[in-house]
């Protein structure tokens, strides 16, 4: 486990107090019943937002904490926990890292304060397919006057029923697979042209797929050089990875922790399951995983604190073993639980569901195993 100095340590804390008493899985049980449309609690995300957690990683001068990404990964964690939905690491992350990594002093100026306070949920609009490959980008952003014209489409975009701005990934020039001739634009979501189709995910997360029909947006919506926005867009989805990662290892966690409760107090043919040997491999199994994949979640947040070269590759590693790690522990809950596991009134099948949707968002295993591989040079 990372050593943490007196704020982060002070940070968790907080986080994890709150998310118990206010944010408990039974609250997320509550939201998925309601079918609320964006898919997260707005009020317990104004709560977020008033605690300081949306700026955690935005600079002072922008309404930020600038506490880093270990301190956003530790609250992540305490979220993921109790799978709690927000646009925390869409716009708190992801999004405001874009305009950090690539944005003008006006961009900034602009929307950071805007993130930091939670009055504006910003999002990136990458994907255009089923899977995640951001360099396999078709939508085209063409000259227009004194700005430029969109038009294509994104989809599964992430908190996208909530957003107000999109981080949008458009071809300036090249072909779609060509990581040079991307550009960013800023594009607000209520700008004359696009439109949402909201959706809900097995995890009952919110997305859309958004349309962009010639969309006229000015010169200043243009985040970094035209043409040469791979660099910060590549950097914007290594940390969002990780930022998921972190939360995935807080829910494999809870998951973990849950049914080693379990396995001590379910009898059966007159005895605690928990002292079968095959379920006790299982366990240790699980643990063992679980530690590994810590290291791996926090040597890539810590990384990126630091400003390392290595990011990417510390990146892929944490979000594949993560997947992994998720995948089988989120399994084993269900079946160690047996049939209550299998029905909706336990909440294994929440885990269950929350892994194959977060090991599917910003590239899953076999993606990260294969950009790893090439990172290495095989």
């Amino acid at each position: 486990m990372a050593v943490l100095n007196e704020e982060q340590s002070m940070l968790r804390d907080a986080a994890k107090s709150w998310v118990q008493e206010k944010s408990p899985v039974t609250a997320f049980r509550k939201m998925r019943d309601s079918g609320v449309e964006l898919g997260y609690d707005a009020n317990a995300w104004n709560e977020q937002a008033e605690m300081g957690w949306a700026g955690v990683i935005i600079p002072e001068e922008y309404g930020g904490s600038n506490f880093g990404y270990l301190s956003m990964g530790l609250i992540l964690e305490e979220m993921g926990r109790t799978l709690t939905a927000s646009p925390l690491l869409a716009s708190g992350l992801a999004a405001a890292s874009a305009l950090i990594l690539g944005g003008s002093e006006a961009q900034k100026n602009e929307y950071l304060p805007k993130i930091a306070d939670g009055s504006l949920v910003a999002t990136l609009a990458v994907d255009e397919g089923a899977h995640h490959a951001p360099e396999k980008v078709a939508l085209k952003a063409e000259k227009s006057g004194a700005g430029y014209k969109l038009n294509g489409k994104k989809t599964f975009v992430l908190e996208g029923p909530g957003a107000g701005l999109f981080v949008v990934s458009a071809r300036t020039s090249g072909q779609p697979g060509d990581k040079d001739g991307i550009s960013l634009f800023l594009v607000p979501a209520d700008a004359k042209g696009v439109t949402k189709q909201n959706l809900k995910l097995a995890d009952s997360r919110g997305v859309s797929n958004v349309s962009f029909d010639n969309v006229e947006v000015g010169a200043d919506a243009l985040l970094g050089a035209e043409g040469k926005g791979w660099d910060v867009l590549e950097g914007t989805l290594d940390r969002a990875r990780a930022g998921l990662a972190a939360e995935m290892l807080g829910s494999a966690v809870q998951a973990f922790e849950t049914t080693l409760e379990y396995l001590k107090v379910r009898v059966q043919f007159g005895q605690v399951i928990g002292s079968f040997q095959a379920l006790q491999h299982r366990a240790a199994k699980m643990f063992t995983d679980l530690e590994l994949a810590r290291s791996a979640v926090e040597a890539a947040l810590q990384a990126i604190d630091a400003g390392s070269p290595d990011v990417p590759e510390l990146v892929s590693l944490a979000k594949a073993k993560m997947g992994d790690v998720f995948h089988l522990i989120s399994n084993e809950m269900v079946q160690m639980h047996g049939g209550i596991g299998m029905t909706d009134a336990h909440d294994a099948g929440f885990y269950l569901k929350r892994a194959r949707a977060a090991e599917a968002a910003y590239g899953s295993q076999s993606y990260h195993r294969d950009r790893y591989a090439r990172i290495q040079g095989y």
